[in-house]
């Protein structure tokens, strides 16, 4: 059987995972004696060693963001449209290194993973990890690999923001940082939506304290609503009318409670195959962790204060109609980055699809994303 899409994709991958006896702290205070971190690359390290690029994933992302799996995969890696031959990311010129976060379900020490000399798993018990954690065990895989300095490290929504951390703690290690969708810290209106999505998942009877693997059920219920709620917030008002309007689904109303408008059903359609493939555990984590990201924290709450020691060049992109990491957030890095003299670049993409294109293949986004990537200079 031959390779899935082989001259627009990087073709079949296989993931990969490093383990650390390294003892990591972690910003909560817990110490991991030992983890694993899970990834996947794509295209070749040059013998110069400066052609990586580190891919940061968004909240219910992973490692696998571009190629396939096996020849039998109905999509892509979520970046697919992004990385690859003649993309953005062009894998003819750079080598992509893109991980799982700690604490993730997608292979990395976890809540999924089982807790050393228990043999149990982790589940609730795993600790809070922070965008600074991320970052640390990062920088720690590229060790492993032997990238001293990435080429570009690039993210989009919680994604962005580790880029943004990575140029504040390792300024020396990156030479070009793409921050996309994100912003410098929550807003209180996106703290209380990852609060309704907690106490969903956490509120469901099969959710047992967090202890559901060993009852052998799922919190499914609660997870489902997580997702439900998380994803209108990605979605921009304009795109549900053009896509559901106040279709129904039967052409009529049944004056009931159940599945009749369209939006209805694809909400819950999200909602179950997220379950499928994402952990309740974790999806709390990954919320916590995006509550607490605020790196102008350490200097007074001055954000300028906390970039001024950054010496990548930047490119910042927001999207028109993101309300979830409105384009003023991403403006207020910008001036904070304009403050101190930096090397900065912004760019808005007029969109009607709403936070989540940034995972999208908008023409313009994709044309202002590989005009940089051209200009960022590696050795052949």
């Amino acid at each position: 059987m031959t390779e899935p899409n082989p001259e627009s994709s990087v073709g079949l991958v296989t993931p990969r995972i490093e383990h650390f006896e390294q003892a990591i702290e972690l910003d909560c205070g817990v110490t991991l004696d030992a983890y694993d971190i899970c990834f996947e690359t794509y295209g070749t390290l040059n013998a110069a060693r400066d052609n990586a690029v580190l891919v940061c994933h968004a909240l219910s992302g992973d490692h696998h963001a571009a190629g396939y799996h096996s020849p039998d995969d109905r999509k892509p890696g979520w970046w697919d449209n992004c990385i690859g031959p003649g993309k953005p990311i062009d894998t003819e010129r750079f080598f992509v290194v893109c991980p799982n976060n700690l604490g993730g379900c997608g292979g990395s020490t976890g809540p999924l993973a089982v807790r050393p000399g228990t043999g149990k798993r982790y589940g609730p018990d795993f600790p809070i990890v922070t965008v600074r954690d991320w970052v640390e065990s990062q920088a720690r895989l590229a060790d492993r690999l032997g990238i001293d300095t990435w080429a570009a490290v690039i993210g989009g929504s919680l994604g962005g923001m580790q880029v943004l951390q990575w140029a504040i703690d390792f300024p020396t290690r990156l030479r070009h940082a793409v921050v996309i969708a994100a912003a410098p810290r929550l807003s209180t209106q996106n703290i209380a939506f990852n609060e309704i999505a907690r106490q969903a998942i956490r509120s469901d009877p099969n959710f047992h304290d967090g202890h559901y693997y060993e009852h052998d059920v799922i919190p499914e219920h609660g997870l489902k609503l997580a997702r439900m709620v998380g994803h209108i917030t990605y979605l921009s008002d304009d795109v549900l009318h053009t896509k559901f309007g106040r279709e129904l689904r039967a052409g009529k109303i049944n004056f009931g409670f159940g599945v009749e408008f369209e939006i209805e059903s694809y909400l819950r359609y999200q909602g179950e195959s997220f379950v499928g493939r994402f952990d309740a555990n974790t999806y709390l984590l990954m919320t916590k962790s995006l509550d607490y990201f605020d790196p102008a924290q350490a200097f007074d709450g001055n954000l300028t204060r906390a970039v001024a020691g950054c010496q990548a060049r930047f490119l910042v992109i927001s999207f028109s109609s993101d309300w979830r990491f409105s384009p003023a957030r991403s403006r207020e890095i910008v001036r904070a980055l304009l403050d101190c003299d930096h090397d900065v670049s912004y760019v808005d993409i007029e969109s009607d699809l709403g936070h989540d294109s940034f995972l999208l293949p908008i023409p313009q986004y994709h044309k202002v994303l590989a005009s940089y990537f051209r200009r960022i200079e590696v050795q052949a």
